[in-house]
């Protein structure tokens, strides 16, 4: 299918329980290490580069047993042992690594959210649990820098997600304070100790208060020590972003006396219903954010090398004739564009999600993000090309948007933000072809389901 497609870098994950059942480097599987040799290799033959993510949410279940996954440090050192094996394994020929896709959801959905309340800290697991995160990466970036990157010579960093935050009434200065707190507490939170160090100021000020008001004597926030901001400052050769959709943001005193991620923000998001839907309650198509949200980034961040790892929209009927899916791409596209001519945004690449039809977690298989419809009634789970898949080859082949097919400038912003109108062509081959020639479609596989699938 990538192939077909013409796309020249794939983004996979690896299982870290597919290579140490047990989590710790005293039991290998070889078979596992063979599946990925295989993969990658297959990869290279047909000319494409494997981007490799470490981690993406799959804990093995025998280290949340044996002392609470990343609530316990220990995971630091088994996070370490685990990339260490890899770099071995693959780092001859992978030369693009991500340690963690998306921090913010491992904890705040799988340590935070009442629905997964496996855990018994409510408003306080789910900040350690970001914590001993932050400290696995910056362990697994230090080991390919000081162990491999001499003779290897590749670029490794972190993958994080956020929504966009609009200020429900502009107007209103609460509402403004409201929206900049959020993406703090959203994208902030791994963002700010990576590439400025230590936690956001207004999360450190707010969840501190709200501890103090709990007759709490600590902050549910962890602390770093002075050596651990100077250890985690700096580990991510790029900004790897995953990015969907935006909210409404307005200003709300929420309760003190109860320890919620969601109080500490003091605030409340909505989406308004004349925003396009999609498969998702929760992904509202709205392209002008994508170019803000990498301004956002650009920005705060000083300036790093962006690679937008993620990025697409869903639907429930499984129709092979997807014109939103086109529309969506076409437009967020777009808007990369925009961020990348028009404001200098250092954007090197842009992967789709996703290939095909997959596992969406919680929703299992009813919401579908792919490029290629996957049949899941059929035992061999037989895939067939979607309109979308046919349209975005076209945009690589091309090696950008045919003139008849550029997209119209928006309407939904500020005549500060519209192509002038001497760059109607914005979206003209020559101009696109940084995009094209990273265009990678991400596939997550790590369940047994996908080995089916991949091979």
């Amino acid at each position: 299918m990538n192939k077909a497609m013409g796309v020249n870098h794939y983004r996979f994950s690896i299982a870290w329980s597919r290579v140490l059942p047990n989590g710790t480097i005293d039991n290998i599987n070889q078979a596992g290490i063979d599946y990925y040799n295989n993969l990658i290799n297959e990869l290279i033959a047909s000319g494409i580069e494997p981007m490799v993510t470490l981690f993406h949410w799959d804990i093995p279940q025998a280290l949340e047993d044996k002392y609470g996954g990343w609530l316990d440090e220990k995971v630091v050192e088994d996070f370490g042992n685990y990339a260490r094996l890899c770099f071995e394994s693959f780092g001859d020929r992978v030369k693009f690594w991500i340690t963690l896709n998306e921090p913010y959801i491992v904890s705040r959905v799988h340590y935070g959210l009442w629905i997964n309340m496996i855990h018994t800290k409510p408003g306080q697991d789910l900040y350690t649990a970001g914590h001993n995160l932050l400290k696995g990466h910056a362990l697994a970036y230090h080991i390919y820098k000081d162990e491999f990157d001499a003779q290897q010579k590749g670029k490794i960093g972190i993958t994080l997600n956020s929504e966009w935050f609009e200020p429900k009434k502009p107007n209103v200065p609460r509402d403004v304070e409201a929206a900049s707190r959020a993406i703090e507490f959203y994208l902030g939170w791994f963002a700010n100790p990576v590439f400025l160090g230590d936690y956001p100021e207004v999360m450190k000020k707010s969840i501190g208060e709200k501890s103090k008001a709990q007759n709490r004597t600590v902050s549910r926030l962890p602390e770093f020590t002075q050596k651990e901001i100077d250890y985690i400052k700096g580990t991510s050769d790029f900004f790897g972003l995953n990015f969907y959709t935006a909210q409404q943001v307005a200003h709300r005193d929420l309760p003190d006396k109860f320890p919620s991620f969601v109080f500490d923000m003091d605030l409340i998001k909505t989406q308004p219903r004349d925003w396009l839907e999609s498969g998702s309650s929760w992904l509202k198509v709205v392209p002008w954010a994508f170019r803000k949200i990498l301004t956002h980034v650009k920005t705060k961040y000083n300036n790093p090398i962006i690679y937008v790892t993620e990025n697409g929209v869903s639907d429930r009927n499984g129709s092979l004739v997807d014109e939103h899916r086109i529309y969506f791409h076409k437009m967020y596209l777009n808007e990369l564009l925009k961020a990348y001519l028009l404001d200098d945004i250092d954007v090197r690449g842009y992967a789709a999600w996703s290939l095909m039809d997959n596992f969406e977690w919680q929703v299992g298989y009813t919401e579908r993000f792919g490029l290629y419809h996957v049949d899941f009634e059929n035992e061999n789970t037989p895939r067939t090309p979607k309109a979308s898949s046919v349209y975005f080859s076209e945009i690589i082949r091309n090696n950008g948007f045919l003139e008849s097919t550029v997209p119209p400038n928006s309407t939904e912003e500020t005549d500060s933000t519209q192509f002038p109108p001497t760059t109607t062509n914005n979206c003209s081959r020559l101009q696109i072809m940084w995009i094209a020639v990273f265009s990678a479609i991400f596939l997550d596989y790590f369940s047994t389901f996908f080995t089916k699938v991949v091979y």
